[in-house]
């Protein structure tokens, strides 16, 4: 699999990753019973065939090839500049099974899922509030130039009989060179890829603007904060380099983390201190033709904060 087709595969799931699961869920809940197993390399063909990511059918809980990063960010809700500890935690990914206990919610997943890592992975956490370095997406002074994304199809019933579901794992189809399209079981979100020369050209065709904001944070050094106040859903297109697909990567953990990290923890990104010149990017610009714009400031961010967390699980 080439390194330009892994960079897109993990850009493309940054942008279509949805947080489908929101609610609170009631205290003291684990899950009834759970398998975790490393996941192994990339493959083509597991990317291809949708077990990326987390499902929900029923009482059945399937994560797939998820990072310890992504499940900790599952598990608390928060997003991927929100956690901070060591580099490792996006490398490794793993296969998890479970199953919901009798009268449980598929919304109360996530709090089953911090009781698995506390078990499994002896992961314990702090919370903080730090200023950090950040880059505030904010609307341009000639107005946003977006276009609105059309209302979503009715959902259709469910079968008989069949138990509720929230799908987030991916479904690939297509050729990377001739058009690529990425989707979620949600249904939403669904990005549009192209590469050529080593570069990437990606269009959403439904995306919130705090959305926006995440999937551009894997692209730069600091975490992007959504600031538009602009509601809904639009279409968004960008141009992507190879060196912001080699960021996605380190981001996602598919190479070697760099030697610092950024604000929030966030592996493989450069120091907090100072954010770089946004002139020199054409990412940057790409943002600037959609009337918003990527400005530096310092802001507090509520952290998830690692104290503990082995690399393996214990056994099943």
């Amino acid at each position: 699999m080439s390194r330009t087709l892994l960079c897109g595969i993990g850009a493309g799931l940054l942008l279509v990753a949805g947080a489908a699961l929101a609610q609170t869920p009631a205290a003291g809940l684990s899950f009834e019973v759970a398998s975790v197993k490393p996941a192994g390399p990339p493959d083509p063909a597991r990317m291809m065939s949708g077990r990326v990511g987390m499902k929900v059918d029923g009482a059945r809980v399937d994560i797939g090839f998820l990072s310890l990063s992504d499940l900790i960010g599952i598990a608390y809700r928060v997003k991927s500049y929100q956690i901070s500890g060591p580099d490792w935690m996006s490398a490794e990914r793993f296969d998890i099974m479970a199953k919901l206990p009798a009268g449980a919610s598929q919304d109360q997943a996530p709090e089953m899922l911090q009781a698995l890592l506390a078990e499994r992975f002896k992961l314990t956490i702090h919370r903080a509030n730090k200023e950090v370095q950040i880059y505030a997406l904010v609307v341009g002074k000639n107005g946003p130039k977006l276009k609105e994304s059309p209302p979503d199809e009715p959902a259709a019933p469910a079968a008989d009989g069949a138990g509720p579901s929230t799908d987030t794992s991916l479904r690939i189809s297509g050729d990377p060179q001739k058009g690529m399209t990425v989707s979620n079981g949600l249904g939403s979100g669904t990005v549009k890829i192209t590469m050529a020369n080593g570069a990437m050209h990606m269009e959403s065709a439904k995306m919130s603007m705090a959305q926006f904001a995440e999937a551009l944070a894997r692209f730069v050094d600091h975490p992007v904060v959504d600031m538009t106040a602009i509601k809904g859903n639009y279409q968004v297109a960008l141009d992507l380099s190879m060196e912001d697909l080699m960021n996605a990567a380190r981001s996602a953990g598919m190479q070697a983390p760099g030697p610092g990290r950024g604000a929030g923890g966030m592996p493989g990104r450069g120091p907090a201190e100072g954010a770089s010149d946004p002139s020199d990017s054409s990412l940057f610009t790409n943002v600037q033709q959609l009337g918003l714009k990527l400005e530096a400031r310092k802001a507090p961010v509520d952290l998830i904060v690692v104290d503990h967390l082995e690399k393996l699980p214990t056994e099943n």
